[in-house]
């Protein structure tokens, strides 16, 4: 089973979900799911269409696709922050194949805004199993 780690309150992360999760992610209360996984990254990995599909079929889910190849630029930091500027009635779930990658996204996004000093943002993501502490100067020039 899916289980998704806390990053700060409102966001969570996990590894690759899959179709059968949705319901499962609905009924725990999450309302965004912003999906960092390309397509076709891997064989077998679900399709960005089939996890669309099984969103819609949930009242009150939505899903937007930000797909992170590498480490993320400001450019992907740009357009979580876009996703993420409408509120939502619940949490929001970030996805890709291991985590890593949406927890480095959300790091930088935390840190530019001001929402967490990089310290408290490196704490965090190791609380949730992620070790960002490679990504610390990059965290102090974007809190800058």
């Amino acid at each position: 089973m899916l289980q998704p780690k806390r990053l700060a309150p409102g966001v969570l992360v996990s590894g690759q979900i899959a179709p059968q999760d949705v319901p499962a992610l609905a009924a725990a209360g999450i309302t965004r799911i912003v999906g960092n996984r390309p397509d076709g990254e891997e064989p077998g990995q679900p399709a960005q269409a089939d996890l669309r599909a099984a969103v819609a079929a949930v009242v009150g889910l939505e899903i937007v696709f930000v797909p992170v190849s590498g480490m993320p630029g400001p450019d992907l930091v740009d357009a979580l922050e876009a996703v993420t500027a409408a509120p939502t009635a619940g949490e929001t779930l970030m996805y890709c194949r291991s985590g890593m990658r949406s927890t480095a996204l959300w790091a930088m996004s935390a840190a530019r805004s001001g929402a967490m000093a990089p310290d408290a943002i490196i704490q965090a993501a190791a609380a949730a199993g992620y070790d960002l502490t490679g990504l610390a100067p990059v965290l102090h020039r974007l809190a800058g």
